[in-house]
Order: C-alpha cells, then sequence, then structure tokens
C-alpha cells in the first residue's frame, strides 16, 4: 500500500495544470486589453455586470435568476472550496468524478463518500445506492449534507438522462441534501438537439447551487473564472453569505480584465455562440474518433456526449496488460503519459479504485503542440483529415493496440 501511495504521489505532475487550449478568441482578447488599465479591485463575489451577465446567461437556460444570488469567483476551485466549508457536515461524490473533488471536500474539512453511477452514464449517483451510503454514513455518526454532481460529466463525457436524475432528486430532497450541480460543459454537447440536458435545478430550485466553470468552455483554460447560482430560498441566502464571507478572507476576487471576459462570454454575443457551436463539433469529432479506435482495441468507453474527455477501461486486457508489468491504474497512467507524451491520468485520480484498470482520455492534444496547427485544425472543414490529427488518433491507436498484445 505504501508503494502504491508513493507511485501515486511521484505521478501527480499530470494533473498539475490545465491543458493547453485553442488560441484566444479575438473579441475575449480585446476585452482583457480594454480592461488591463483598470486599477480599482473588482468586488469580492464579481461586479454588477458580471453578475448581470451570469443572470441573463441561466435565464435564457430556463433559470430565472437575481443579482443577489449570484457569486464570481478567479476559478471554480476556490469557489467549490468555499461552497464545501460553506455547506458543512458530510459529501456525496460520484464514482467516478471529477479529479478535484475529492482533494477539495478534504481541503474544506468535509469527510467524502463515493456512489457508483448507474450504467448508462457518469456524473449522477444510482439512486439507489446512494439513499444506502447516507443511511450507512448516518448509521456511523456522520452528517450526509451535501451531494456534488454533475450532468453534463468530466471524466466520462457523458449526459445523464433525465430519469435518473429525477430519482436522485427525489431521494436528495427526502434526505435533506443541498446539491451542487456542476454545469460547466452543459454547453458543449456534441450533438446539442439530440442530448438533452435538464439540470437539478430545474427539478428542486430551492435545494441546487448550480456552478459554471467559464475556463476551457467559455474563456481559454488559463482564464479562471467560474459563477455560481444560488437558490433564493432554503439554505441559498446563509450558503451564499458564507461562501461570500470565505472568499473575502482570502481576497478572492476576479482581476478585472479577466472579469471583463467573462462578462462578455456570459453575455454570449455572436462570436461566443459561434466558438462554442464550433468547439461542441470539434470536441464531438475526436470524440468518437478517439472511441472507434479504443473500441478496435477491445477497450471499453461509455459514448462520449458531450465536452472534451472520453474515459476507457481497459480492464478486459487485464492479462495482456500484466504481461507488460502494468497491474493498476497507476501503472497504466504512467505508460501511456509516457508513450502519448502527455498526461493521461488513471481512474484513481477520479474517485476509483486504481486496480480498476481506467484512464480519462482529453482529445484537445490531438490537434497538436502549437497555437498554429490547433487553430488550423479547429478552421478545417473536417478536422479528422489534418494531418497532425491524424498522425494524434493513429498513435493512439497504435499505442492501444500495443496493450492489446497488437
Amino acid at each position: 500500500m505504501r508503494a502504491q501511495a508513493q507511485r501515486q504521489a511521484q505521478a501527480l505532475p499530470a494533473l498539475t495544470a490545465p491543458e493547453r487550449g485553442l488560441p484566444v478568441l479575438a473579441e475575449l482578447a480585446a476585452r482583457v486589453a480594454e480592461a488591463a488599465g483598470r486599477t480599482g479591485p473588482e468586488a469580492v463575489g464579481g461586479g454588477s455586470e458580471l453578475r448581470d451577465a451570469a443572470c441573463g446567461y441561466w435565464a435564457r437556460r430556463g433559470l430565472p435568476t437575481a443579482p443577489g444570488d449570484v457569486i464570481a469567483a478567479p476559478g471554480a476551485e476556490p469557489l467549490l472550496l468555499a461552497l464545501l466549508a460553506a455547506a458543512g457536515g458530510d459529501v456525496l461524490l460520484t464514482r467516478p468524478c471529477a479529479a478535484g473533488y475529492g482533494p477539495l471536500a478534504r481541503l474544506a474539512g468535509r469527510s467524502a463518500y463515493h456512489v457508483p453511477v448507474t450504467a448508462e452514464s457518469g456524473g449522477v449517483p444510482d439512486p439507489f445506492a446512494m439513499l444506502e451510503t447516507v443511511r450507512r454514513i448516518r448509521a456511523e455518526g456522520g452528517r450526509p449534507r451535501v451531494l456534488l454532481l454533475s450532468v453534463a460529466d468530466d471524466p466520462t463525457g457523458t449526459v445523464a438522462p433525465p430519469e435518473i436524475l429525477h430519482e436522485v432528486c427525489e431521494a436528495a430532497v427526502a434526505e435533506e441534501l443541498t446539491v451542487i450541480s456542476d454545469e460547466t460543459w452543459r454547453d458543449t454537447r456534441h450533438d446539442p438537439h439530440g442530448t438533452v440536458f435538464v439540470g437539478p435545478a430545474e427539478m428542486i430550485p430551492g435545494h441546487v447551487v448550480v456552478l459554471t466553470d467559464l475556463a476551457g468552455s467559455l474563456t481559454p483554460t488559463a482564464w479562471p473564472a467560474a459563477v455560481a447560482r444560488f437558490p433564493a430560498q432554503g439554505r441559498g441566502p446563509i450558503l451564499r453569505a458564507r461562501v461570500t464571507s470565505a472568499l473575502t478572507a482570502v481576497r478572492a476576487e476576479l482581476p478585472p480584465p479577466i472579469a471583463a471576459a467573462a462578462a462578455y462570454a456570459l453575455g454570449e454575443p455572436q462570436p461566443i455562440r459561434a466558438r462554442t457551436a464550433a468547439l461542441s463539433h470539434l470536441y464531438g469529432s475526436l470524440a468518437a474518433a478517439a472511441r472507434e479506435r479504443l473500441s478496435a482495441t477491445g477497450v471499453l468507453c461509455r459514448p462520449p456526449q458531450t465536452g472534451p474527455y472520453l474515459y476507457a477501461d481497459l480492464g478486459e486486457l487485464r492479462a495482456p496488460l500484466a504481461a507488460r508489468a502494468i497491474t493498476d491504474s497507476v501503472d497504466l497512467e504512467t505508460h501511456l503519459s509516457a508513450r502519448l507524451g502527455r498526461p493521461v491520468p488513471g481512474g484513481h485520480r477520479f474517485g476509483d479504485s486504481p486496480d480498476d484498470l481506467r484512464v480519462r482520455l482529453s482529445t484537445p492534444p490531438l490537434l497538436g503542440t502549437t497555437d498554429e496547427q490547433r487553430q488550423r485544425a479547429f478552421d478545417a472543414p473536417d478536422p479528422l483529415e489534418v494531418p497532425e490529427v491524424r498522425e494524434a488518433l493513429s498513435l493512439l491507436g497504435s499505442v492501444f493496440g500495443e496493450l492489446a498484445g497488437g
């Protein structure tokens, strides 16, 4: 066990920094440049322009919101950390879940319990397993207070069906849980007309805090900005006040240039809408092509439906992997990161057992290593025909083919 922990610690650079994204949209860069001379600090929680833009963003998605119910922060991580600290009690997470959830819960001083997801999708727990976990926590003297889920999921790239979510929401209300809904990737569905997204705030509005990380979905990955929508009733006002106090204590205000860009992005003018639509199509093309190559080698993946990730299960290749001294996801992460020349985090990063041979694959690195290559692939009528993309997909297929014994 100690050796495994040491190997995990040595592999930490796999997730120490956000991935390089596409070149910055000119209109966003212009907003940053215009605000670069501002010397006054942005208000903690976001200024009026940013909060008004967030209200409009959610109103267009069927969630009327008042500016007083919105908080902005320099990144999803500090915002989620403040949320978990403010909510109190124990936290329920899915298995698997986004890599940062567990560490942030521990940093907030909260015990975290993983609940398995259903066969259909990740991001939302199996409702029966969730109820059993809640009862077990209470029997052991714990206080389950928070359910953190993601309908449009990182790491699996799936979108949970509304009927499963409805059962989970009913159970959450019955067990008096506050739901934190991470909706970062809701707007990058690969088939926005064929994949239905329904969030928990539409089902149980008084019990849900909606969290959206703009970095990577609406703004560049290196520009940390996130917003949260609190319910106007129930625990909402208390949570909002506690989160604001926590962010104030650590001076977690947005830099004015980033706040200006975030407000522009949340307003969704035509350049942002066009970029989001093109990005969704690009992610869909890359993910489908990557899954096709993985499937040909015996690797299983739930069909990716949103965002830039897909989650690969190599359990069917356990025997040939063991012949290469790859016996868990830590070994698998090390091997694939070296062979592909980029971080390929193992399933242990996302709450899965290291014995489960799983990894999360990211599609943007398939576009190339320079801004010029990435922009060329983004602009191409068919990105799969771009030489750098073809080569990257070929390498992906050959590396997994080797693991399968090919």
